[in-house]
């Protein structure tokens, strides 16, 4: 908790998904003051400061020297995922609470340090699975914890895209970024399936990773043809998850894939109650008096509160604001780190099946 109704926060990294995500979000909380920003691209933090810094905000060109400021009470760290890890624990050691962005890391070792740092130092650490604060995903989980599905015994996680490869910063980069599609939209499919299941303890995991597509020259895609010389990590990646009570999650992830069923940050899940899924809209399904029954859910109209009073906000806004409201009165994040580590540890796991031959177990 801080001691004043204004949080003070650092941005470590000032690229795309800070100008374009957190930033603009942060902005707009009156409670917010972003007072520091850093980059290794001098300009890239001058301009952010510019934008959406308070009149004093610093800019620096290395994340410790924004870390000496005691002033600062929460860091965002928006960096490639290779230093994700790095960068938040010396946050946290510096007494900062930290809003890392997916994935938490690229291994599970990484991934745990972080948990315990923040519990060893009494900070809050939570990640940014941003597609939980959409409003179907908002209102499918109330529904979720109230019990409309009963028992989910599964699942698919989807992530698939037919031709959408990023191709600019570093997503190509194994070293860097750690993987693909599996650990770039993968994880967020998969964070989805295992909040609305509530379900954060796997026993197997069998995976395929695939290196298909991406050394072809010239190919379709929505961001422009990728340099085959620099794609070094998978184009697509499938697995098969047995959770410690017996269900099951299938998992499936592309950039680039010859299928037309795409969707992508969408669960399907069957219960015993129920199912639902986000393939066309959010869709609920079921038997009532003898007859099976599906139905789509209007998020558009009526009194659907589902925000919490908040209903106005985008996804990105209500992360920030149920992100700072956590700090004010010292509450427990929406995405916990012990949630965000699970996911790590299951990725990192279909990688290494897919690399053995050989199933997984925890």
């Amino acid at each position: 908790m801080v001691k004043t109704d204004k949080v003070r926060v650092g941005m470590i990294g000032c690229g795309g998904i800070a100008t374009g995500k957190h930033l603009p979000s942060l902005h707009r909380l009156p409670e917010v003051e972003l007072v520091g920003f850093t980059d290794f691209v001098e300009d890239r933090a001058r301009d952010a400061a510019k934008n959406f810094g308070t009149e004093d905000a610093k800019v620096y060109t290395n994340y410790e020297a924004l870390l000496e400021d005691k002033s600062i009470d929460v860091v965002h760290v928006l960096t490639p995922n290779k230093s994700h890890a790095e960068v938040s624990i010396a946050a946290l050691e510096a007494g900062k609470h930290v809003m890392c962005e997916k994935p938490m890391a690229t291994n599970s070792a990484d991934a745990r340090k972080m948990v315990e740092t923040a519990r060893r130092v009494g900070k809050k650490l939570t990640i940014g699975y941003n597609n939980r604060y959409r409003s179907d995903s908002w209102y499918l989980h109330k529904l979720c914890q109230a019990g409309e599905l009963g028992e989910i015994y599964f699942a698919k996680a989807h992530a698939i895209r037919r031709r959408a490869v990023p191709t600019w910063g570093v997503f190509l980069d194994k070293e860097l970024q750690g993987g693909g599609p599996l650990i770039d939209i993968g994880t967020h499919a998969l964070d989805l399936t295992l909040w609305m299941m509530d379900n954060y303890r796997p026993k197997s995991v069998v995976g395929n990773v695939y290196y298909k597509l991406g050394k072809q020259k010239n190919a379709a895609n929505a961001w422009g043809p990728w340099d085959p010389e620099k794609f070094d990590v998978e184009d697509s990646a499938f697995a098969f998850i047995t959770m410690e009570n017996g269900a099951t999650i299938v998992l499936e992830s592309s950039w680039a894939l010859n299928t037309l069923e795409i969707g992508e940050a969408k669960t399907t899940l069957c219960g015993t109650k129920g199912g639902a899924d986000m393939q066309d809209g959010l869709r609920m399904n079921g038997e009532h008096q003898g007859r099976l029954f599906s139905t789509k859910v209007n998020l558009d109209e009526g009194g659907g509160d589902y925000f919490n009073g908040t209903k106005e906000l985008t996804g990105a806004d209500l992360e920030a604001k149920l992100w700072i409201d956590a700090i004010l009165n010292d509450t427990e994040p929406v995405v916990t780190g012990e949630q965000a580590l699970v996911v790590t540890q299951i990725l990192e796991a279909i990688y290494q099946s897919s690399e053995q031959g050989k199933v997984i177990y925890f």
